[in-house]
């Protein structure tokens, strides 16, 4: 992550913000790893707080690394930590779960975010990651906020074994995203915009049905893809 990076998507960031069931399922997510009061807890890619104030809101406050400087601004606005995303950490200051929601497929060398984002855990931590999956599902959208990939499991997976970590958890997600998203690349908008009522509207009323099908399609087909690892 470069420190003259500017994230090119705030609109869309803004928009996403409001879809309610899916943001706290990604924070109810991490919320399985936090077993003990007291445990670090870093938000890798923050963007303007999202997922931390979730977290804030049940009194688990994250540092965060975010390498967009107007952004870092909003986050230290709000009485974050922000850690130097370039900075090496002490071993005595590395977190026990660090968690990053659609970041990965904005660095072009996802190999040396990876080993990056293992660095910043201590021994038994564990990452979270959750990517948009599926690179037929590439549309406007993502050329829109800087996409340079969209991930298949058995990827990230490698991605990630290869930084040194062990796959706890590994499944696609939000099959019925699959279909909605194959339907905006055919009849979208060609500028990669979210219409803040439809994302409402699938946010409120489908995706609680498409993540009561995560059962049955997590190792076939989703919109995206959550894998959780371990350091050792």
């Amino acid at each position: 992550m470069v420190s003259d990076f500017a994230y090119t998507g705030c609109d869309n960031l803004e928009v996403m913000a409001e879809a309610v069931n899916y943001n706290t399922f990604l924070v109810n997510t991490v919320g399985k790893y936090l077993t003990a009061p007291g445990m670090r807890v870093l938000d890798f890619g923050a963007g303007s707080g999202t997922y931390a104030d979730l977290l804030a809101g049940q009194h688990i406050t994250p540092d965060c690394l975010e390498p967009d400087r107007k952004l870092q601004n909003t986050l230290r606005s709000k009485g974050y930590r922000v850690i130097d995303h370039e900075a090496q950490i002490p071993v005595g200051e590395r977190y026990d779960v660090v968690y990053t929601f659609n970041v990965l497929e904005h660095i072009e060398d996802d190999q040396a975010a990876a080993h990056q984002l293992a660095s910043l855990l201590r021994p038994g931590g564990e990452l979270v990651v959750y990517v948009p999956a599926l690179e037929i599902l590439f549309t406007s959208m993502d050329t829109k906020v800087g996409h340079y990939r969209r991930y298949r499991r058995p990827q990230l997976d490698r991605l990630l074994r290869n930084a040194g970590l062990e796959i706890v958890e590994s499944r696609y997600c939000d099959p019925i995203g699959f279909f909605a998203t194959l339907a905006y690349r055919v009849l979208g908008s060609g500028d990669g915009t979210i219409d803040p009522r439809s994302l409402k509207l699938y946010d409120r009323v489908v995706f609680p049905i498409s993540r009561a099908l995560h059962a049955l399609t997590s190792k076939l087909f989703g919109k995206n893809v959550l894998v959780v690892a371990r350091a050792s």
